[in-house]
């Protein structure tokens, strides 16, 4: 029953929602460090599932960050172009992996897989930090933010994998 991927996804969607909301959102190292482990929800989704059906959790991932955090849409934008930029990231990462539907994420090198998560992070993260602070001339701080706090949660993502990964024989 739990290798149905329908109930799989819907836990791990409320199950990081919830975490995110609970516990992670109430971090804030040096006043601007903020992890967002709910993007594993995207980095982890499968790869052939329909596009649009992605594309439509990205959003309703990123709204429902959104309602929780008060943020009018922020995280609902950069939710939505991480799902639609993931093809091309995934290409980028895995090459021939991805085009023939062959991969599995937990079982890709460790070099195309964090190449992976940090480019869905980096974009995740600049779109959320310049849509909420919205002010160019903060741009150093917005960058500054970025990194570290795409580092955090790169580290954080890497964890969760190796914690909750299938052990392969």
């Amino acid at each position: 029953m739990m290798n149905n991927p329908v109930i799989l996804n819907s836990g791990r969607f409320i199950l990081l929602v919830l975490i995110q909301v609970f516990v992670f959102n109430n971090i804030n190292l040096f006043g601007y460090i903020n992890p967002s482990v709910y993007l594993l929800f995207l980095i982890l989704f499968p790869v052939k599932v329909d596009r649009s059906l992605f594309i439509f959790l990205g959003f309703l991932l990123g709204i429902t960050m959104d309602f929780f955090n008060n943020t009018g849409g922020v995280h609902a934008a950069a939710c939505l172009m991480a799902a639609y930029a993931r093809p091309l990231i995934l290409k980028y990462s895995f090459g021939v992996s991805y085009e023939y539907n062959t991969l599995k994420i937990a079982q890709t090198p460790i070099g195309g897989r964090l190449s992976y998560i940090s480019s869905m992070v980096l974009i995740h993260h600049l779109l959320v930090y310049f849509l909420e602070i919205f002010n160019l001339s903060h741009t150093f701080f917005i960058l500054k933010t970025v990194l570290l706090s795409s580092v955090f949660t790169i580290l954080m993502a890497v964890v969760f994998m190796i914690l909750f990964s299938k052990k392969q024989r």
